[in-house]
C-alpha cells in the first residue's frame, strides 16, 4: 500500500470519542509537510549534486581539443590527436587508442594552442 493511500484510509476514519477534530487535522499537516521536508534534503544530498557534476563532465567534453593530456576512466593517460562526435583518438606511449569521450575524466595539461 502506498504512503498516500494509507494517509487518504486515516484522512477517512473518524476521530477518537471525545477527540477534539483540530488535533487530527495538525497531525496530518505535520505528516504531509514531513513529507516535502525529506523530498527536499533528498534532491539537495543525492539529486543536485549529481547534476552539478553532470553538468561539469559536459563542460569538460565541450572544451576538449587536440594537445590536451587526458586520463580516462580506466586510467590510461595520453595526448588527444583527434576529437570526433563520440570518440576521442588518444596516443598513449607507442600506442594509439580510439576511446569513447564519456570515458575521459579529467583534462591533465590543457594544449599550447
Amino acid at each position: 500500500m502506498t504512503l498516500l493511500s494509507s494517509m487518504a484510509l486515516l484522512a477517512l476514519t473518524p476521530p477518537a470519542p471525545g477527540a477534539d477534530p483540530n488535533v487530527a487535522k495538525q497531525q496530518m499537516i505535520y505528516q504531509i509537510g514531513m513529507i516535502v521536508v525529506m523530498g527536499v534534503v533528498f534532491w539537495v544530498l543525492l539529486i543536485r549534486p549529481q547534476q552539478k557534476r553532470a553538468k561539469e563532465q559536459a563542460n569538460l567534453l565541450k572544451g576538449l581539443k587536440a594537445g590536451d593530456r587526458v586520463a580516462t576512466s580506466s586510467g590510461l593517460v595520453g595526448v588527444v590527436q583527434s576529437v570526433r562526435d563520440h570518440t576521442v583518438n588518444l596516443r598513449s606511449g607507442d600506442a594509439k587508442l580510439e576511446v569513447l569521450k564519456s570515458s575521459i575524466t579529467e583534462i591533465t595539461e590543457k594544449s599550447a594552442e
